[in-house]
């Protein structure tokens, strides 16, 4: 690492880089690739035995479709400087032209400290990763291709139009003041709002009513929760640009609300199970990291547990809310990620103070929130989850509804598929070898064996 140091001192017209700081947003790099098997044996676990492996493998599909689109000009659209454009990026860096040339990056007093090559890299990983998030609302049903397509087109418009708005130098939602440290509105509000517009094209699972839909797998559950925890705290510190005291606090403040949600979940189904759910627990402490995830750091530890707890109750209940209005949001996409990411955006707004934003010595220009008496900042933060909420769900469902009417690319697979299962019908191979397909008529006897 002290090659990189020196390397950087001897340039004379570059920046002096710190090889802490970079070795750091290396490691978080690696940290946020890990949420994508995470994500893969959290929803894998959750879904019908025979078609686990499905689920899986398009997690990983997504984080590669997503690094390609990156080093086409995803990088360029979504984050790239330069652009007065307060909706979108602009073309300076397709085929991510120039990113090896020495550059102070960070002028809006942000101050990134490391290389511009290792941040487009660290946010490749990050949006690599939000597609994915979406593929859990359509388990069961949703044909691979063009649910393959559907990540290249739904990250160009609306994952990178929500970044350049949110993180942007000229985006209007940066510009407005809105407060959002590792992605409530990118990440999360884009990613719950795009399940239920999924959801609604392809129409519940077929006997969803009578067929016993429940987790095949618990241990796998479990495994992708502890992985997402582990890969999270890279997920959320990396936004720190270094390693710094920030960096530190906003790996605390995830860890508190990840645990608070966890137990808080576990102890509401208690009350009316009367027993202490694995599957509740692992529910509650992604609620938790998802609820934290636009706060983490602008808050101190005290106000961590507020998330964690408030996250939990607010995304468990709206669990109950998809029956009410019929989405069969297969595994919860738009319950936790989209509930819990407005929950935190607007905690945000509450629980945000500057002086926490000042622990990596460079950032000195926010406001902070209703408890640094700026209470406008709940405004704004409000009209930032609506308006990434309402371009989500519109573009999504405008995608998938092209999509649709191209042969090919029809969203829902067909009943025998279905049925088979989407291991076996959509890519050939299966996670466990000994399930056989369930014979006609007795698809709602119960779960696979």
């Amino acid at each position: 690492m002290s090659n990189i140091h020196n390397f950087s001192e001897n340039r004379g017209s570059g920046p002096v880089y710190n090889s802490g700081d970079i070795a750091w947003i290396l490691s978080c790099t690696t940290l946020v690739w890990l949420l994508i098997p995470g994500i893969g044996f959290f929803y894998s676990g959750m879904a019908r035995s025979r078609s686990a492996l499905s689920l899986i493998i398009l997690c990983c599909w997504s984080i590669a479709v997503v690094s390609i689109q990156w080093f086409l000009f995803g990088y360029s659209l979504a984050l790239s400087e330069g652009s007065k454009c307060p909706f979108i990026g602009g073309f300076g860096r397709v085929l991510l032209y120039g990113l090896d040339e020495p550059s102070d990056i960070g002028e809006d007093g942000g101050g990134r400290v490391v290389p511009e090559v290792l941040f487009c890299i660290y946010h490749s990983m990050v949006a690599g990763i939000t597609p994915a998030l979406v593929v859990g609302a359509i388990a069961e049903r949703g044909r691979f291709l063009p649910t393959v397509v559907f990540m290249l087109f739904w990250t160009t418009l609306v994952y990178d139009v929500l970044a350049y708005w949110t993180w942007g130098q000229a985006g209007w939602s940066n510009q407005l003041g809105g407060l959002d440290f590792a992605g409530g509105t990118p990440v999360h509000i884009a990613s719950g709002a795009a399940a239920i517009a999924y959801a609604m094209q392809l129409g519940e699972r077929e006997g969803r009513h009578v067929i016993n839909y429940k987790p095949h797998n618990l241990v796998q559950v479990v495994l992708g929760t502890s992985l997402m925890w582990f890969g999270w705290f890279g997920f959320n510190s990396g936004n720190a640009k270094g390693a710094n005291a920030r960096a530190a606090m906003v790996l605390l403040v995830t860890n508190l609300s990840a645990s608070f949600g966890g137990i808080t979940w576990a102890l509401v189904d208690y009350r009316k199970n009367k027993s202490f759910s694995a599957l509740s627990f692992c529910f509650g402490a992604v609620a938790g990291l998802v609820t934290i995830t636009p706060a983490s750091g602008f808050i101190r530890p005290a106000s961590a547990p507020i998330f964690g707890i408030v996250g939990a109750v607010a995304c468990r209940w709206a669990s109950e809310l998809k029956h009410i209005i019929g989405v069969d949001d297969a595994l919860d996409v738009a319950n936790v990620h989209g509930v819990g990411g407005l929950i935190g955006t607007l905690l945000t707004g509450v629980f945000a103070e500057s002086g926490m934003a000042a622990l990596d010595g460079i950032t000195t220009d926010i406001r902070g929130g209703w408890i640094d008496g700026n209470w406008i900042q709940v405004g704004i933060q409000a009209v930032n989850c609506v308006a990434g909420g309402i371009w989500s769900f519109v573009v999504t469902y405008g995608i998938l509804w092209v999509m649709n009417k191209i042969p090919g690319l029809e969203l829902r697979v067909d009943a025998a598929s279905a049925r088979l299962g989407l291991d076996k019908g959509e890519i050939g191979e299966c996670a466990y070898e000994r399930i056989a397909p369930a014979p006609p008529g007795s698809e709602g006897t119960g779960s696979d064996p």
